[in-house]
């Protein structure tokens, strides 16, 4: 299957994803959603706060591109596969020191994790598409690499003994939960 090319408008606060859905989006062109107030996370899952991210920068975008919303966390086993779609604001300006306070003494299955994403596409048209992510893995006792943010220090994808920032950006672009959304999300395109 060929890669589709398309011109989308990511509805997101974040620079570090908007670069990386671009990379993940093979001949696409997405640029930030610029202005407005973005509304606050109320859903309750990730589909419905990348839903409301889509809906919104569409409210805002009056040129003919596609609008791209996101969400995503990470769940842990010990935190009752938490802290979910409250992963950003769980985490605040230091995630890895709130992540790893959060499981000290614990061990083994409680460690457990798995990072999520949700993209949801809304066309000028006013189509929808989606994709969902998944990466399965543990968190490590302390942060190590560089590439990456977030969590990224210290989660350890299942089979690996690195963490994604030490595996860096190229490995993230095939494998993380992001990657692999943005693949749903572009089989969805093609199905259409």
């Amino acid at each position: 299957m060929g890669a589709i090319a398309l011109n989308a408008v990511f509805a997101s606060r974040n620079p570090d994803k908007a670069r990386e859905l671009e990379q993940l989006l093979p001949g696409w062109q997405v640029e930030p959603l610029t202005g407005g107030t973005f509304p606050p996370e109320t859903g309750t899952s990730y589909y419905e706060n990348a839903r409301g991210k889509a809906l919104y920068g569409r409210s805002l975008e009056k040129r003919p591109l596609w609008v791209i919303g996101e969400d995503s966390g990470i769940e842990v086993a010990a935190l009752d596969w938490g802290p979910g779609v409250f992963s950003a604001r769980f985490g605040g300006d230091d995630p890895v020191g709130r992540m790893l306070a959060a499981l000290t003494g614990i061990e083994g299955e409680g460690r457990r994790a798995r990072y999520i994403s949700e993209l949801v596409a809304i066309s000028p048209e006013r189509e929808e598409l989606r994709g969902s992510g998944a990466l399965l893995g543990r968190i490590g006792h302390e942060p190590r690499g560089s590439e990456g943010f977030g969590y990224d220090p210290i989660f350890l994808p299942e089979d690996e003994e690195r963490t994604v920032a030490e595996l860096g950006n190229v490995w993230k672009r095939s494998n993380s939960h992001r990657a692999r959304a943005a693949r749903a999300l572009l089989e969805a395109l093609a199905a259409r």
